[in-house]
């Protein structure tokens, strides 16, 4: 294994395996932090839950960044009485899933008529294998749990509409379907956290679930920042102070399915939830590198591509991949006169920072450029590119994912940090905008003013 790929570890997900960087807790001051800034997202949210006068075109979830950890929360409000939740955000992940085996009281709590998530995935409603359990809110309930993936039920969960400038109402799903799961499951995330909110394209994954709801697109949007974000639900308009709106900026490429999922919890032939797309090349100040294209494809057995995930801090590439693009990033840089320095873990490619020329859009390094399917391009500038791992020092923030990984590349989190990313499940596109920063705006900056 590379010095690069060292500083993969492993995260649970319902339960299957995902990657981050730097395992650890979150401060409890940094939990005070979101739990203050989704408070103020979600004002008033049990009286004007029930004001369900019309449906909302749009909803939204507040996004939070650790510093400790890198990890992107959410938080939303569930149960009756309502509790806030803090969850971390993934991008691929086929549902919801918490833990409810300790402190779980809700009188809405529902068993569904399957015992399994994987039975539910499957069939859904015509699901009928169910096995006896007993449930939060019940006197000395238990929970038990299958090996696949916990038991599926449902509960209240409340989130915030908006108009796409700022929330809006508060709006409540009844019925919201989610795995069941054991504390033990929640080893390895962060203190405070009590599940994952996955927002992949399963048909009870948050997207699909929310559009089931509320009747609008199978839509949704990130916005991703070292600090604050927002997940958008339905449809745009997705404004940003001040008075940007991204959703008039994107360029479109399509989604790629892949055939084989490794979800520990999925069904044999089931397709993966997480998010594709295909990079047909790679080019560096308009240089194009030389790459083995075979590994730009996925295979029969579900292997290379290039996917999205918010659980990857930065982005990984295979190793043959690695190798070209850094190599070629050097070239570049020799022109400019940047100046190496020694690595700084998990990075290899480091730079003295006072030889590098601010831009808009961060450090004026050489960009680098995935050209995408339908020809067009991606641009990673600085900002997206390097990552300032100590004083006077920068670090191409893409690490050496090893030999035959699952996936060729992964674009990870600090690659799609102040650009609006939109999925559309619909008409499986994809679309992305340039650096908001070249707007002279960030995705901290969506208006969190109430609107009505």
């Amino acid at each position: 294994m590379t010095k690069g790929s060292s500083q993969v570890r492993r995260l649970y997900r319902s339960p299957v395996i995902v990657c981050v960087v730097r395992k650890s807790a979150m401060t409890p001051s940094s939990a005070v932090h979101f739990l203050l800034f989704s408070s103020l997202i979600f004002f008033s949210v049990s009286s004007s839950a029930s004001q369900q006068s019309s449906r909302p075109k749009a909803l939204l979830l507040p996004v939070f960044k650790d510093a400790s950890t890198l990890q992107y929360f959410t938080t939303t409000h569930q149960r009756t009485p309502l509790q806030p939740i803090i969850l971390v955000l993934d991008l691929g992940g086929p549902f919801l899933w918490l833990r409810c085996d300790q402190n779980y009281v809700s009188s809405t709590y529902q068993l569904v008529s399957c015992g399994s998530i994987r039975c539910w995935r499957s069939k859904g409603n015509d699901c009928k294998t169910c096995f006896s359990a007993r449930w939060p809110g019940s006197n000395n309930s238990t929970v038990t749990h299958s090996a696949t993936g916990g038991e599926v039920a449902r509960d209240v969960v409340v989130v915030q509409s908006t108009n796409g400038f700022n929330p809006g109402r508060s709006v409540s799903v009844p019925n919201f379907v989610f795995s069941c799961m054991p504390t033990s499951v929640l080893e390895g995330l962060a203190s405070g956290v009590v599940g994952m909110a996955g927002l992949g394209s399963g048909r009870i994954a948050l997207p699909s679930q929310f559009s089931s709801t509320f009747t609008f697109g199978r839509k949704f949007a990130i916005c991703l920042s070292s600090s604050n974000g927002v997940v958008f639900f339905g449809e745009s308009p997705y404004v940003f102070l001040p008075n940007v709106d991204a959703s008039r900026l994107l360029s479109f490429t399509p989604l790629v399915v892949n055939p084989v999922s490794m979800a520990s919890d999925s069904t044999q032939g089931e397709p993966s939830a997480e998010y594709f797309i295909g990079v047909e090349s790679i080019n560096i100040d308009d240089k194009v590198v030389h790459l083995n294209k075979t590994l730009l494809s996925i295979d029969s057995q579900g292997a290379g591509g290039t996917k999205i995930s918010t659980l990857y801090p930065n982005t990984v590439l295979e190793d043959s991949i690695y190798k070209a693009v850094t190599e070629a990033f050097i070239s570049a840089s020799a022109t400019r006169n940047i100046t190496r320095v020694a690595s700084v873990e998990p990075f290899d490619l480091c730079f003295d920072s006072r030889k590098i020329l601010g831009t808009r859009v961060g450090p004026n390094v050489p960009t680098i450029n995935l050209v995408l399917e339908r020809n067009v391009t991606w641009s990673i500038f600085g900002a997206n590119s390097m990552v300032e791992v100590k004083q006077e020092v920068y670090c191409l923030g893409f690490v050496n994912g090893g030999n035959n990984p699952r996936t060729s590349i992964v674009i990870g989190g600090h690659q799609l940090e102040n650009i609006l990313v939109q999925f559309d499940l619909a008409t499986s596109q994809l679309g992305f905008s340039s650096s908001l920063l070249s707007r002279q705006t960030t995705c901290a900056s969506f208006n969190t003013t109430f609107g009505n």
